[in-house]
């Protein structure tokens, strides 16, 4: 009579642990789609489209919108709701020289190696120094041109901590240069994506 009561008590705890097991691998309630992940290929190609994406010459002065009369300004600004939807970015224009057709072949040819350099150093057990010492060579060869702008941008670009790693420097990271016309440059387009 002991081992009956004896099974029951196993069968028992048999079927509680079977329900706490099942449901701990069942869903809970409806699930939103997750988003596929990002994987290594998808970030290589963000990052070919980013740095890789060339400037446009500035054309001639464009017209600015023509205005709307008063009235409907007023008229519109009741009317839209209090959140306004992000807007696209922007075209920003910067100054760069223009380079020789061998030295923009070379500056493209660096550029090419600095923004594979920058996936793989994502990668574990990788460091970015394929794409510091490329970036390096471009803003010292041609400082003023819009290839040590993209240098400059995947110098700005990394973590912190492989900054300090490999001595970047203020002057590597500083952009501001290229906002304001100088001598011997023209004014490009740069439509950014953040």
């Amino acid at each position: 009579m002991n081992t009956f009561w004896l099974k029951i008590a196993g069968v028992a705890v048999a079927v509680v642990v079977a329900i706490v097991v099942v449901s701990m691998y069942l869903p809970h309630g409806p699930q939103e789609p997750q988003p596929p992940e990002k994987t290594f290929y998808d970030q290589a190609q963000q990052d070919k489209e980013k740095f890789l994406a060339e400037p446009k010459p500035l054309e001639n002065q464009q017209q600015p919108p023509p205005q709307q009369p008063a009235e409907s300004k007023t008229e519109a600004a009741t009317a839209q709701p209090a959140v306004e939807p992000p807007k696209p970015a922007e075209p920003t224009t910067l100054y760069f020289k223009e380079l020789s057709e061998i030295d923009a072949i070379e500056a493209e040819r660096l550029l090419n190696v600095a923004v594979p350099g920058r996936s793989i150093g994502r990668l574990p057990m990788t460091g970015f120094k394929l794409m510091v010492d490329g970036c390096r060579q471009i803003i010292q060869r041609w400082p003023e041109s819009w290839y040590a702008y993209r240098a400059k941008q995947m110098l700005a670009d990394m973590p912190q901590r492989d900054q300090q790693r490999y001595n970047v420097t203020k002057e590597e990271l500083d952009m501001s240069r290229f906002a304001e016309p100088r001598p011997g440059t023209k004014p490009f387009t740069i439509k950014e994506s953040r």
